[in-house]
């Protein structure tokens, strides 16, 4: 009997599998996805057929016994049931365990609990910017300019259309030249100096001070506009390290998925599900987007999607997708063979950090800590002997201490930017 159940529940999970590929099969108009889920649907017959031999080999083995008589219920018995419950006689409720009331209770959060729409509006500082340079932005971009930031922003999420992002890079320019204006004023009358109370008043000229601190009107501003301008492929690059962290684990779980022989795009659906892999989430959902929403199917999706991709192995991973299904190709295979690559080069980069690592620590012995020693003997040396520059005691030990802390803080800096992502 317990085989003759399973293979009926095979049998019904089976004929579900086809009836929810029969439905897709109506709505997909490309030849190639066509050919791939009618190759799927005749796999599951053939399956389902075989299933259905051991269902019957089962129950002809099957011998049903007799049933037992129920022993008859003596009539007193019979007559307390029938009874009504009185003050004398209370029937007693059974009591629910309490492992099932939290399971009511956690069934009742679930059926309450709603779904709440998150809609991002812009601040007050994006509408202006977009009032002031938005037309400008525009006519720019219409003549091809900024085609390698439009397609950055793209790639990076940042949630900015091109127009707008371009408008707020000018207006924050606009806001540091006259910053700057202000910065340049202070430095015209005021001096920092190294001994208290560190700032003095200035006692050149107005014209020879405005020949030294005139750059500042336009260092700033040209800091700034670079800083937006290169911002969204320094995300990108960013993004790009993230996903290239979760594509190997992503590529073996999709490739299981595969296995149970479904539609291709589930195997993204049930990817989303997971919540395992919060970068691919994003990359994944604007893929599902060209197709239930733009109306793309899987294979033009997938192309622009790898067009568009943050990460060069993600959009190798789209190409070879789209290849595969267009050619009627062997899916779990490939994403098993891509896995396994992915899987290499991530070791690789392991490795690679892990040397780097090593030779990070040598440098920073070196530079940090013996090359400070070194320089504090030699200054030292000169002003006991009166040679070069004379610092005092006091002032030696300040540029010390400032040396020493400047220098690591770089160090830190540099390798938190080499080292790798989700570590």
């Amino acid at each position: 009997m317990e085989k003759a159940k399973e293979s009926f529940e095979m049998q019904k999970k089976i004929a579900d599998q086809i009836n929810e590929l029969s439905e897709d099969l109506k709505n997909i108009v490309n030849g190639a996805e066509r050919r791939i889920i009618s190759s799927q649907i005749q796999k599951l017959k053939s399956l389902m057929k075989k299933y259905g031999q051991d269902f019957s080999d089962a129950v002809e083995n099957v011998s049903v016994p007799k049933p037992l008589t129920q022993p008859k219920i003596p009539e007193k018995i019979q007559e307390q049931k029938q009874m009504p419950a009185s003050k004398g006689n209370v029937i007693k409720k059974e009591k629910v365990p309490e492992l099932e009331k939290l399971a009511l209770k956690r069934m009742k959060k679930k059926e309450a609990k709603t779904i709440k729409k998150k809609e991002k509006k812009p601040s007050l500082y994006v509408k202006i910017a977009s009032r002031t340079f938005y037309n400008y932005s525009m006519n720019l971009l219409n003549r091809g300019k900024f085609y390698s930031l439009r397609r950055d922003l793209i790639r990076a999420n940042l949630g900015f259309v091109p127009a707008t992002y371009i408008s707020v890079m000018f207006f924050t320019t606009l806001v540091a030249f006259i910053a700057s204006i202000f910065v340049m004023l202070f430095f015209l009358f005021f001096s920092l100096v190294a001994s208290p109370p560190f700032l003095v008043s200035v006692e050149q000229s107005l014209g020879s001070r405005f020949l030294m601190v005139f750059w500042i009107i336009f260092a700033i501003p040209a800091i700034v506009f670079l800083f937006t301008y290169f911002y969204p492929s320094m995300e990108k690059k960013s993004i790009e390290g993230r996903i290239n962290q979760e594509l190997p684990f992503a590529t073996i779980h999709m490739s299981s998925i595969s296995n149970s022989m479904i539609e291709p795009s589930k195997i993204f659906q049930i990817i989303l599900t997971t919540e395992e892999y919060p970068f691919l989430e994003k990359e994944f959902t604007k893929l599902l987007n060209e197709v239930n929403i733009y109306g793309y199917d899987l294979v033009t999706a997938l192309r622009n999607m790898a067009f568009n991709s943050p990460s060069r192995k993600l959009g190798d991973l789209y190409n070879g997708l789209a290849t595969t299904i267009n050619s009627g190709g062997d899916l779990p295979g490939f994403f098993d063979k891509r896995a396994q690559t992915l899987l290499f080069e991530h070791r690789l980069e392991r490795e690679k950090h892990s040397k780097a690592a090593e030779t990070f620590m040598d440098i920073y012995i070196s530079v940090v800590i013996a090359a400070p020693m070194i320089l504090m003997l030699l200054l030292m040396m000169m002003r006991v002997s009166g040679l070069g520059i004379s610092l005092s005691t006091g002032m030696i030990t300040l540029v010390m201490v400032l040396g020493v802390s400047v220098m690591n803080v770089l160090f830190i800096a540099f390798l938190q930017i080499k080292q790798p992502e989700g570590t």
